[in-house]
């Protein structure tokens, strides 16, 4: 078994049962981007065989200098219809972690090719923008512990992914900044929401070139989200919780711990 699969096998079973543990073995811990990302392939390939599953959406975010922010989201994993049974915070069965997103359709394939693909391009293969929500778990005891790769490999927290209600497609496209209103048991909480590239398309077409080297591409029918508009938001299980994105749309939607 190789470094990347022997990672990949701690991770996946992790992913698969909710649990966390301490950093990977040193013999098969990512110390570059690289070893990362055959690690986080190596998960996808190992969670797809033992699920049934595929990747059925990224996250991803345009990178700061030396990291990669990019991670598959699977099939099985995203959810429209609540309440959505995910793992709760550890050490708290009764909060959900959540992020703001937007969630980008595709209704073409962007396959790996010679030339780069154009904004324009990517623009014209995106089929319908929603409201959705990042749902987030680590699977490591301690993350603040772990580096930069070794989250990359885990695949940046994600556990899976909440859609939502369709936005109105020139909204979304210039949806940089606005409020966000949160309501939980009768009581509001309002956050400003402030996308961290400014533009939610712009990582789009990031992916779109990132996946094409690396002889990979986006697949008609996925879901592509782009950066939390206001970070981690922590919600209460088995309560109805609805979130205004103020001028965009209004989602509802309710969690339940996984057991």
């Amino acid at each position: 078994m190789s470094n990347a699969q022997e990672a990949a096998a701690i991770l996946a079973e992790r992913r698969q049962t909710g649990t966390q543990g301490d950093r990977l073995p040193e013999s098969c811990r990512p110390t570059s981007l690289e070893q990362a990302l055959a690690i986080q392939a190596a998960v996808t390939e190992q969670w797809c065989a033992q699920q049934d599953d595929s990747i059925g959406g990224w996250k991803c975010l345009l990178p700061p200098e030396g990291k990669l922010i990019v991670g598959p989201i699977y099939t099985r994993t995203i959810d429209s219809v609540a309440p959505v049974t995910l793992w709760s915070k550890p050490n708290d069965v009764n909060i959900a972690r959540i992020e703001p997103e937007l969630a980008f359709f595709f209704a073409q394939d962007l396959p790996p090719r010679e030339q780069p693909y154009t904004a324009a391009e990517v623009d014209a293969a995106i089929s319908r923008t929603h409201l959705a929500l990042e749902l987030i778990n680590c699977r490591y005891t301690d993350p603040n512990q772990c580096t930069f790769p070794e989250m990359l490999a885990d695949g940046l927290v994600n556990q899976g992914l909440f859609i939502g209600p369709q936005v109105d497609d020139k909204l979304a496209r210039n949806a940089n900044e606005f409020s966000l209103i949160v309501g939980q048991n009768g009581e509001l909480s309002s956050h400003n929401a402030k996308h961290p590239n400014s533009n939610p398309r712009v990582p789009l077409y990031w992916l779109a070139e990132f996946l094409r080297s690396q002889g990979q591409g986006i697949i008609a029918g996925q879901a592509v989200i782009t950066g939390s508009f206001a970070g981690v938001l922590e919600v209460p299980m088995n309560t109805d919780i609805t979130l205004d994105y103020v001028g965009l749309g209004t989602m509802e939607v309710s969690f339940k711990a996984k057991r």
